[in-house]
């Protein structure tokens, strides 16, 4: 399934989000360690403005840690002001990029999760769009990776969204709150429930 058109939207949703903090918010931490608020926007950026030689170099340099050329890549477009990365998240929202052999749920859920990183800290609620947070948390539960071995042997239950995975010990919550968690948010384990939540909490 395409995305895209969802991405755009979120990619422009958060720009105007950027557009309305100050700069104390912007420098508020965010949900992802070691980030800003900013320095999410910055990470948003890098995809849209990054070409492919710049980060197979910092691939190199960082002998093939893609974190650590990630970690480069966001410092790098941090030095950006925020008015600067909110118009370059409008003018590159439709931009198609995905990583090889994912396709475009990776940068979906890429925009989603980094935006409630921002999103949480600052206390701004937001609903997402129950068809976007579905897709998300079916690829978390799927996807050979940390969210899949999260998820294995319990059962998750959104009942906002009518979502439902897997077997086992039960663990319950919003859509968003299972997707954070998911995602290796802890701090959103006080919203979860079911008596799941002890083995889901000490997987990390």
């Amino acid at each position: 399934m395409d995305h895209f058109v969802d991405i755009a939207d979120e990619r422009r949703g958060f720009a105007d989000l950027i557009d309305t903090l100050s700069p104390e918010e912007l420098a508020t931490p965010s949900l992802c360690r070691g980030w800003t608020v900013h320095d999410i926007a910055a990470h948003l950026v890098v995809p849209l403005t990054t070409g492919m030689s710049v980060v197979l170099f910092e691939l190199i340099r960082g002998r093939g840690d893609f974190d650590r050329a990630n970690l480069r890549l966001t410092s790098r477009m941090a030095r950006s002001s925020a008015v600067e990365l909110a118009g370059l998240l409008r003018s590159g929202a439709g931009n198609h990029f995905a990583p090889p052999g994912v396709g475009s749920i990776a940068p979906l859920m890429d925009v989603v999760v980094h935006g409630q990183d921002a999103r949480r800290p600052l206390g701004i609620v937001r609903e997402i769009p129950p068809a976007r947070l579905v897709a998300i948390l079916d690829f978390l539960v799927s996807r050979a990776g940390r969210g899949k071995g999260r998820s294995l042997g319990l059962r998750f239950e959104a009942s906002d969204i009518g979502w439902a995975h897997g077997d086992g010990p039960l663990v319950a919550g919003t859509g968003e709150a299972i997707m954070m968690s998911l995602a290796g948010r802890r701090v959103v384990l006080p919203e979860l429930s079911g008596d799941g939540i002890g083995e889901f909490a000490i997987r990390g």
